[in-house]
């Protein structure tokens, strides 16, 4: 895919596998959802969790995005990416809005109760930026039945 066609696909698609390193060194493997900024898939995650824990150990992680059901659809981005821990309080909370518009259909602010509860959300919580050091894509609707 071209660069245009991936940030159209991470725009369209709503699973991002995350693969961090667990404590004993084998692949820890968690799907999330996620907001592309800039070109980077950003995420959220309570602060206690493995991933975290991953991350501060060793920030290399491994993402995944894919779709389709028949080889002739199958389509994906992998992004092997260093990780950055965001835990400023207010950073998280603009983010959680962020990430809660982007899948509650029909939002397109959050405010009173909905923004206190998400508040006493990002308390907990943590943002996860992913800088890509290396992307590699497919997309098999291209191969026009040639395989």
């Amino acid at each position: 895919m071209t660069e245009e066609e991936q940030l159209d696909f991470l725009g369209q698609e709503r699973i991002v596998n995350v693969a961090t390193f667990g404590p004993r060194g084998w692949p820890h493997l968690m799907p999330l959802w996620y907001v592309v900024r800039n070109g980077e898939i950003w995420v959220w995650t309570y602060g206690k969790s493995q991933k975290v824990k991953n991350i501060e150990r060793d920030d290399r992680a491994t993402l995944l995005i894919e779709s389709g059901d028949e080889y002739q659809e199958l389509r994906g981005v992998q992004i092997e990416a260093k990780a950055e821990l965001v835990t400023e309080f207010d950073a998280v909370f603009e983010f959680a809005k962020e990430l809660t518009i982007r899948y509650a259909e029909g939002i397109d602010s959050i405010e009173g109760d909905a923004a206190e509860a998400l508040k006493a959300q990002a308390s907990k919580r943590v943002v996860i930026r992913f800088d890509p050091v290396r992307t590699a894509s497919w997309d098999h609707r291209k191969l026009g039945g040639t395989y």
